[in-house]
């Protein structure tokens, strides 16, 4: 059903490597005026290597992510996702790689109030081509992993905000992507359920080997991942575990 994300054969891409950003800049324009983001960012993701991105607000932390996850367009530089080179594809093929490849969490669950649950997590899967039937089991494996077994038929205004987020997360993993993106995905939820959320994301991550680059401000969080790194001035260093 789900398609397999490796690498393209003949990419420029290193062995085990996801995601990659080389010499990324983003320029946004008003009228004669031009405020940069950040130019020549470089980042490289490994297969199931999770990643924490911190920074002050207003740093381009979500700006960055939404780069990477094709959901702008760069200034200058290229971004290249299992291998293929996003701005060699077609809008069409576009879609079809960040519906497959990639998966999204935001701080808001963005969960189509009319769909139950077990909908919402389907359409990734319907989008992929899968009939129904396919799309439904998936969806219900996930969302019985994720604690919702009892909610597939309930609508988002019918659940909790954890339990809205657990689904969201459930519809990010569904394809089986190469990397889920995720922005502030606990931020939005009290203590106790973030650190909920977070360590359900983290065990899925893991048990699907999937690469995970999380936005977050919490640095209790980002701690518990791979690797941190901080966006400052336009540009990203890696923070020993003494400056987390």
């Amino acid at each position: 059903m789900s398609k397999s994300w490796a690498l393209e054969s003949g990419s420029k891409s290193a062995a085990g490597e996801v995601m990659r950003a080389e010499k990324l800049a983003k320029t946004y324009a008003e009228g004669k005026m031009r405020t940069p983001v950040f130019d020549g960012l470089d980042l490289s993701v490994q297969a199931g290597e999770t990643v924490a991105i911190v920074g002050a607000s207003g740093a381009g932390k979500s700006t960055l992510l939404h780069l990477l996850g094709g959901l702008d367009t760069p200034t200058a530089g290229e971004v290249y996702v299992a291998g293929q080179k996003m701005s060699a594809l077609s809008n069409a093929a576009r879609g079809q790689l960040r519906n497959g490849a990639l998966g999204f969490v935001y701080q808001f669950h963005h969960l189509l109030p009319e769909f139950t649950a077990l909908e919402n997590v389907m359409m990734p899967v319907m989008l992929g081509g899968a009939d129904a039937s396919a799309a439904a089991q998936r969806a219900r494996e996930l969302l019985q992993q994720v604690g919702l077994g009892h909610r597939v038929e309930h609508k988002p205004g019918e659940l909790s905000g954890g339990e809205r987020q657990r689904a969201a997360v459930a519809r990010a993993l569904v394809n089986q992507p190469a990397c889920v993106l995720g922005d502030e995905p606990t931020g939005n939820l009290d203590e106790k359920t973030a650190a909920t959320v977070f360590e359900l994301m983290l065990e899925l991550n893991r048990a699907q080997k999937t690469s995970l680059v999380l936005v977050t401000h919490d640095r209790r969080l980002a701690r518990k991942l791979d690797r941190v790194l901080e966006l400052h001035e336009g540009r990203l260093r890696e923070l020993p575990a003494s400056d987390v």
